[in-house]
């Protein structure tokens, strides 16, 4: 498969926000780059099944306003606001734990700008890992999403990346989007030496290494 893996990380743009949600301390993780590709042809890659299930994963139930929706082996929820072609926003609800994900899609230039961001509650997971839990995950989507727009009919979804994990560039990847993630965190105010440790505990995770007593 050939793809720019460099340049893609290099158009990517990462930030994190601290916020209150229903009460509750929260951080929104963000990210969004700008794909050569109108905004029809994005909207049609993140909403229709059988393009979800190339580059994302099998995606079942309504997809239409009010509907719920199960991503296989991962999230399900509610679709709670659809503007096509401009926005979609929705429950996402990992082990009976709801998050809060809003896709936006903007014209910029000859291509089109995709921002997502997943707002979450504060928990022991995010104290550990950081943005970093939700931002690599989400990273590996983007750049699904890249490769599927590179090449439209190939299956790069995880699972048909799945020797890839394990590569020397696969390991680059995770090191340098968990990097970028705790970078984002501190510059949206979290103390530096927290952000970098969990940081690191990211990248071990989408590694697959052990955590150390340290972590």
């Amino acid at each position: 498969m050939t793809f720019d893996l460099a340049g893609h990380l290099g158009a990517m743009v990462r930030t994190v926000r601290e916020l209150e949600r229903d009460g509750r301390p929260a951080r929104a993780v963000i990210a969004w780059r700008i794909y050569d590709t109108d905004a029809a042809d994005l909207w049609d890659a993140v909403t229709r099944p059988e393009r979800l299930a190339r580059w994302f994963a099998p995606v079942t139930g309504e997809l239409v306003l009010g509907g719920r929706y199960q991503v296989e082996g991962n999230a399900g929820g509610t679709i709670t606001a659809c503007e096509p072609e401009r926005r979609i926003e929705l429950t996402w609800e990992f082990a009976g734990v709801p998050s809060w994900v809003t896709v936006t899609l903007t014209p910029e230039g000859e291509g089109t700008r995709l921002e997502l961001e997943h707002v979450a509650h504060v928990s022991p997971h995010w104290d550990t890992y950081g943005a970093g839990a939700t931002g690599v995950g989400w990273d590996l989507a983007f750049m699904g999403l890249a490769r599927h727009l590179a090449e439209p009919q190939a299956a790069v979804a995880q699972e048909a990346l799945a020797g890839w994990f394990a590569s020397p560039e696969a390991l680059d990847f995770i090191r340098t989007t968990s990097d970028d993630w705790g970078r984002a965190a501190i510059g949206g105010g979290a103390d530096p030496d927290w952000a970098l440790k969990a940081a690191e505990a990211t990248r071990k995770f989408y590694s697959g290494e052990p955590p150390t007593a340290q972590d």
